[in-house]
């Protein structure tokens, strides 16, 4: 009798024990089972991680390499301001000195107007109609250039060397200027001519005023 009762007592126990274990055991599944939920969400979450640094490198180089490329274009569009600064202060200073020098040209201009054309003696200024050395015939005035051989000159030469004596080479319309500039010019021995402001422009005569040659 006392040993049934025993053996009851111990079969009883192992049963307990075996449903602990077993519960025990469901409680370590289930947790097993939300730690590899866990790990596999780390997983992903790292993943997703890595992804998100390797765009924020990639962005970080694009953006050092930006800035470096902004860098350069500054520093190349502060030398180039700098540059046109200087271009600036220069221009204003050829400006500065053309204006001053053509001051300068249109005084000394002016005096000469004055002495060619109102000569002082003895202190007194007598004013002619033209400057001297040059002979009037209404309403222009005229001056026969006769320079050593070796100062002549062509037609283009000639013509400027008139206009830095604020003339020009003469024009003749008609039959009686052209023999005042005949009568003025004359005949030296090795000159067979003189240049007057007429030239061939495109095949034809043309005085420098423009108008065509009509008295040959």
């Amino acid at each position: 009798m006392g040993v049934c009762v025993y053996l009851a007592t111990v079969h009883e126990s192992t049963a307990r024990e075996l449903n602990q274990v077993k519960s025990h055991q469901k409680v370590l599944l289930e947790q097993n089972h939300n730690l590899t939920n866990l790990k596999n969400k780390l997983s992903s979450d790292y993943q997703n991680l890595t992804v998100q640094f390797n765009n924020l490198t990639a962005i970080s180089t694009a953006l050092k390499n930006k800035t470096t490329t902004l860098t350069a274009e500054n520093h190349n569009l502060t030398s180039l301001n700098e540059g046109l600064r200087k271009e600036r202060e220069n221009l204003t200073e050829l400006i500065k000195n053309m204006e001053k020098t053509w001051n300068e040209l249109n005084v000394s201009r002016s005096q000469w107007s004055i002495d060619a054309y109102c000569p002082k003696k003895a202190g007194v200024r007598n004013c002619t109609s033209c400057q001297k050395g040059w002979s009037h015939q209404s309403p222009s005035c005229y001056a026969y250039n006769n320079p050593a051989s070796s100062n002549q000159r062509n037609w283009e030469s000639a013509r400027e060397d008139c206009r830095t004596k604020n003339s020009d080479l003469t024009v003749v319309p008609d039959q009686t200027e052209k023999d005042y500039v005949k009568k003025i010019s004359p005949t030296t021995e090795g000159i067979q001519g003189y240049w007057i402001g007429l030239r061939a422009v495109e095949g034809r005569w043309k005085w420098i005023d423009g108008s065509d040659l009509t008295n040959q």
